[in-house]
């Protein structure tokens, strides 16, 4: 469906009875991520997949303000108003990690538990975050000018995706055909105004969190097993899962895996809600 939230339009899917999970995918992704587990998690929950501003169906607005995570938090909160969900579970992948991350420090009345893939709070300090600005505005201006199939050329080619040339070639293609599918405009929206040298640092607000929070990394991510072992350390309520033979997106390099820790995580926590409701 296509829900119009805060004057732009969200593409949102929905499905599957029962407590709520919402789905927030990585930089050129869009809900076709999820598609592989939809099948399984519909039996235990109601997943709510969303296209974030700039990818997939959703709109892809000219201001970068408008993809600030402050303002796209707040658009999430609206989601669930319309489809009547008090508080969720939410999920989220790399630059949707982030986002998650930010829904449950500014909205934490709406998050039941996190679930964190290869995320991180941001970058610590002034420095970090201007020169990670200046980079994402260069590639901004690269997608731009050159379009998304030669974005794509470069963006596969990163040592953070590696791992992901020992996958089946038919997930390949798939993953290929989901980035291949996105726009010039969104893609660049969203670098310039979600990007990690916008977004806040959260990393001294991690304490705050009350959510249980799950964080999963692939262990040949050594970069982002480094970033979760420093977040558990500031987490009063966490797990970490450090998944064997996988890089930085778990869910496309171990699937099975992925979707029992998802599936455990939050029967467990739906069980630890209920007994804490109970009194």
């Amino acid at each position: 469906m296509r829900m119009e939230v805060g004057g732009v339009r969200y593409r949102v899917e929905t499905d599957g009875e029962g407590p709520a999970l919402l789905l927030l995918h990585g930089f050129t992704g869009s809900v076709k991520t999820w598609q592989p587990f939809r099948s399984s998690w519909n039996r235990h929950v109601r997943t709510v997949g969303v296209d974030l501003l700039g990818h997939g169906g959703s709109d892809a607005p000219s201001d970068p303000g408008r993809y600030a995570v402050e303002r796209v938090t707040e658009d999430l909160a609206e989601i669930l108003d319309r489809l009547e969900i008090r508080r969720a579970h939410v999920l989220g992948y790399s630059m949707g990690g982030r986002l998650a991350l930010s829904f449950a420090l500014l909205r934490p009345e709406r998050v039941e538990s996190l679930i964190l893939e290869s995320s991180s709070p941001g970058l610590s300090s002034r420095k970090e975050r201007k020169i990670r600005r200046e980079r994402d505005e260069a590639l901004a201006g690269r997608i731009e000018r050159d379009g998304v199939e030669a974005f794509v050329r470069y963006w596969e080619e990163l040592p953070l995706f590696a791992t992901q040339k020992r996958l089946p070639q038919t997930v390949r293609r798939a993953i290929r055909e989901e980035r291949l599918a996105q726009r010039a405009a969104g893609l660049a929206g969203s670098l310039r105004g979600m990007g990690t040298g916008v977004q806040p640092s959260w990393w001294d607000r991690l304490e705050e969190l009350r959510a249980p929070v799950a964080l999963i990394t692939g262990e040949e991510d050594r970069k982002f097993c480094r970033i979760a072992a420093a977040m558990e350390a500031r987490l009063s309520r966490v797990r970490r899962y450090t998944v064997p033979r996988a890089g930085h997106a778990v869910h496309v390099e171990r699937p099975r895996l992925f979707d029992t820790i998802v599936l455990e995580w939050i029967q467990g926590n739906m069980e630890t809600s209920l007994s804490t409701e109970g009194g």
